[in-house]
């Protein structure tokens, strides 16, 4: 029914008017997108399936099964071999291969622009969310709003702003002199100082808390295999994180630190070099995820000398790279949950799918490797309602290859069309 207010002149009456029509005009016109996949990897149950056509309407897919014929007015995209989009949950994006004292050059707007850099070729190889764990001065919250926003292209990010550490530890900048009092932005000792710093990242914009349970390789002055967390700091840690609203992800290369980490009560941990079989227990009792972030190591055995890599580096790195592999293939065969993420910046970004042959050579079959960075990532993350699969409801994050990657997994190093949320960023096909 009419009203007086309708009917009367009424400016902001008929402009209310005008906006709901062209609102209901556009709606009803919108164009969908529907993607025929000759082929479709079903993340969940790691099968092909043949002939889907995917219906996509904004950002979101609203619709997933055998090929029908399309409606007047949709758009559709014929694709070869179909997936959901990549999930990387341990990247460095807003870092380059740069060590030691190489490190200091890099200035904050420097950092920034590099990420920039690094958003735009991660999408562009097939990752459409990534879990940033670690960058300074919260130049990883920066692109990650600004990605938001449309201002760059990129992948989703779920960023920790500075990683907490102890004094003089792995997460520390232990790289100038006593005179220069420099300590990292992350840095936290002690229950209260550590449920301080939890606080104030979060304050700053983290999603997740990124902290450093033992030491580390690329740090000067510590042991991969020293725990440097206590048990106590870390239960704080998690106490703090969780009731806030946060996941953590501990970076962790010894046994004990694994194990101190675990019954903390941290989502992941990342790394894993020295796990053992007590450390496989633990994670698997609590239901902790390992992050094995093991193609790193072949990259830099074969480019440390290229590139320079620093002497008080070097022992330690091929130190780990002696053992991780097994250690982690044997956690992986043994039950443990397992999300991709491959610690890009201490390697080029966007080769990160290179990641995939070395899980398959640990003993993953190429399906359950690619389910690490789907499914299981998702399930990481907390993102399993957004990301991970292609199912109705979920972002329309999409990637598709020439060849069928449960049979050939290095056609994920070549990507040739990436969707995000019904957006498309790369499209070889079309050329």
């Amino acid at each position: 029914m009419l009203n007086a207010e309708c009917c009367a002149y009424n400016p902001p009456a008929m402009k209310k008017l005008l906006f709901l029509l062209l609102a209901l005009t556009t709606f009803a016109t919108a164009q969908r997108t529907v993607i025929h996949a000759a082929k479709l990897f079903d993340a969940k149950s790691g099968k092909t399936l043949s002939n889907q056509d995917i219906v996509i309407e904004g950002d979101k897919i609203v619709s997933v099964g055998p090929a029908a014929k399309a409606a007047p007015g949709d758009k559709v995209i014929n694709l070869p071999n179909v997936l959901p989009g990549l999930i990387d949950v341990h990247t460095h994006i807003t870092g380059d291969p740069k060590f030691g004292y190489e490190e200091l050059s890099v200035s904050t707007p420097a950092e920034a622009l590099t990420g920039a850099k690094n958003a735009k070729i991660t999408i562009e190889a097939g990752f459409t969310t990534i879990r940033n764990l670690g960058a300074g001065a919260y130049t990883d919250i920066a692109l990650r709003d600004a990605i938001n926003n449309g201002d760059l292209p990129g992948p989703r990010i779920i960023a920790s702003g500075p990683p907490l550490g102890i004094t003089g530890g792995h997460c520390d900048n232990n790289l100038l002199p006593f005179e220069y009092h420099v300590k990292a932005d992350g840095v936290a000792d002690g229950i209260q100082g550590v449920q301080q710093k939890v606080r104030e990242v979060i304050k700053y914009g983290a999603d997740v808390i990124k902290i450093c349970a033992t030491g580390g390789v690329l740090s000067k002055g510590d042991d991969p295999k020293a725990s440097q967390y206590s048990l106590e700091e870390m239960k704080a840690i998690v106490a703090d994180a969780h009731r806030l609203g946060r996941k953590v992800a501990a970076h962790a290369h010894g046994g004990e630190g694994i194990i101190w980490a675990s019954e903390a009560g941290v989502d992941s941990i990342e790394h894993g070099s020295y796990i053992d079989d007590a450390g496989i227990a633990t994670l698997k009792k609590n239901g902790t995820y390992m992050v094995p972030t093991i193609y790193l190591n072949e990259w830099l055995l074969a480019n440390m000398d290229k590139i320079g890599f620093p002497a008080i580096y070097r022992q330690k790195m091929i130190d780990v790279a002696a053992v991780s592999e097994k250690n982690m293939a044997h956690a992986m065969m043994s039950g443990v949950k397992t999300a991709f993420g491959t610690d890009a910046a201490v390697y080029p970004h966007g080769l990160n799918a290179r990641q995939f042959v070395t899980y398959v050579h640990m003993g993953l079959t190429p399906a359950q490797a690619i389910q690490t960075a789907t499914v299981n990532a998702a399930d990481l993350l907390g993102w399993s309602n957004k990301v991970g699969t292609i199912e109705a409801g979920k972002w329309a994050d999409i990637i598709a290859t020439d060849a069928d990657p449960t049979q050939d997994i290095t056609t994920l190093q070549h990507v040739k069309f990436v969707m995000k949320g019904g957006v498309i960023f790369k499209n070889d096909y079309s050329k």
